[in-house]
């Protein structure tokens, strides 16, 4: 048995076709399915029902996969705590983004982070929460960026900064004479918000700001969509006000910041980090990560003279 078989057998796995996970591994169909084939022949079972399609696992199979997981990433270890030693940055390094923030942040630090350290391999992958949660546990992420506190023991999370909710409300809403909003306003408008659809954090963020876990039944439609862009179209065609993130503001025109509504003292934000596997050992890259991006925000970020870094104004 060798770890390179275990990743044959893991890339199956995950991909339910042999020419597939050959494509994944770099090396030729026919090679992966001999590799395959001798573990089997070594351990006396079948890992795969072949027969099925897509390919399935048997039972024994199941329970070989969810060993292999471990013993590949314990060897993977091995490397990652060489490399710290030699205080080397590079190597492959997997990290998740949720869908509210990869957009803006992203583009914000990534051309900085592969200059200053083009040794790493970086693999970036827009993820929800649950599923980062679920990736980070198993080994699959290395590290991700969400909206925190997730309250995971496994996980350790290192806050970035604090980003201000900001209410985009257009001219034909009572609430648009309003210079400065408060949290009562939202309390009290909260039938008119578009919002992210069901699961979003950021929704839920906002649900949580105005104390409720649900929305009023007595909105005229309800929409699912994953778009804040999509949420400022509807509202300026007239179906309410929404809510946006700070960072989803600043590349706006002069006619759509004047729509914009900031929240008094203390304003209701969320809390973003970077977050990974308390065993993971790859610390010297999260910590580069760390660093690049603590810049650019320090660097990029202004809002009304606040320092979005410090948790001051933050509104739990």
């Amino acid at each position: 048995m060798t770890i390179t078989q275990l990743h044959y057998v893991l890339a199956v796995a995950e991909n339910k076709n042999f020419t597939l996970a050959a494509e994944k591994c770099f090396v030729t169909q026919p090679t992966l399915s001999m590799q395959i084939q001798k573990l089997e022949e070594e351990l006396d079972v079948q890992i795969f029902d072949r027969g099925k399609k897509p390919i399935q696992l048997t039972e024994v199979g199941q329970k070989i996969v969810n060993q292999a997981k471990s013993i590949v990433s314990e060897s993977d270890r091995i490397k990652d705590i060489v490399d710290q030693e030699k205080g080397f940055i590079g190597g492959e390094f997997r990290i998740g983004i949720i869908p509210t923030i990869m957009p803006t942040l992203l583009p914000m630090f990534i051309s900085n982070f592969i200059n200053k350290y083009p040794k790493v391999h970086l693999i970036v992958e827009e993820r929800t929460t649950e599923e980062i949660i679920k990736m980070l546990k198993n080994g699959q992420l290395d590290a991700a960026i969400a909206a925190t506190p997730l309250e995971e023991e496994s996980i350790k999370e290192v806050v970035l900064y604090y980003e201000p909710f900001v209410a985009y409300v257009p001219e034909n809403n009572a609430a648009y004479q309003k210079k400065d909003f408060e949290v009562e306003d939202l309390e009290i408008n909260l039938s008119s918000i578009l919002l992210l659809q069901d699961g979003h954090c950021f929704t839920n963020n906002v649900l949580n700001i105005c104390k409720t876990s649900v929305m009023p039944q007595d909105s005229q439609f309800r929409i699912q969509s994953g778009s804040f862009e999509t949420m400022v179209k509807l509202a300026d065609e007239g179906l309410g006000m929404t809510l946006l993130p700070y960072l989803n503001t600043i590349d706006m025109s002069d006619k759509a910041k004047s729509k914009l509504r900031h929240f008094k003292d203390p304003r209701p934000s969320r809390e973003v980090s970077l977050i990974y596997s308390r065993k993971e050992l790859k610390l010297h890259i999260i910590d580069a990560l760390r660093s690049t991006i603590a810049g650019v925000v320090k660097g990029a970020i202004t809002f009304q003279n606040v320092d979005i870094t410090s948790p001051l104004h933050k509104k739990n």
